[in-house]
């Protein structure tokens, strides 16, 4: 009896303190930097708090657009056309579809019709 290997997907192995993958890593900190621009707005008016809410709020969101995938659902248009794909990358085609001014290329081919 012969032994076989399994193929494995090895995406995705590199993982930091196991729930955090290097993309969601960067997102994360992206997400908690962008919250810390809060955090001290709102210690100069002493609610140090709410900074800090805020700045756990936004290194959430980071993460979540870092490692999940669009939900695959059928009620909603945008779930539909992107579900399976990573959030970040629905995010990054929607920003250049936005740079080209909402202009869509379509070609056509049309068959020859026999009579």
């Amino acid at each position: 009896m012969q032994t076989y290997e399994i193929p494995r997907d090895y995406r995705g192995e590199g993982r930091i303190l196991y729930i955090f993958s290097t993309k969601g890593l960067i997102y994360t900190a992206v997400g908690a930097a962008i919250g810390l621009i809060f955090y001290f707005i709102f210690k100069l008016i002493k609610l140090t708090v709410v900074g800090i809410v805020i700045t756990l709020i936004f290194a959430l969101i980071g993460f979540c657009i870092g490692t999940f995938k669009m939900p695959d659902n059928k009620k909603f248009s945008i779930t539909q056309k992107t579900g399976g794909e990573k959030i970040d990358d629905v995010i990054m085609r929607y920003i250049r579809f936005k740079q080209k001014k909402n202009r869509i290329y379509v070609s056509i081919k049309e068959e020859p019709k026999d009579e």
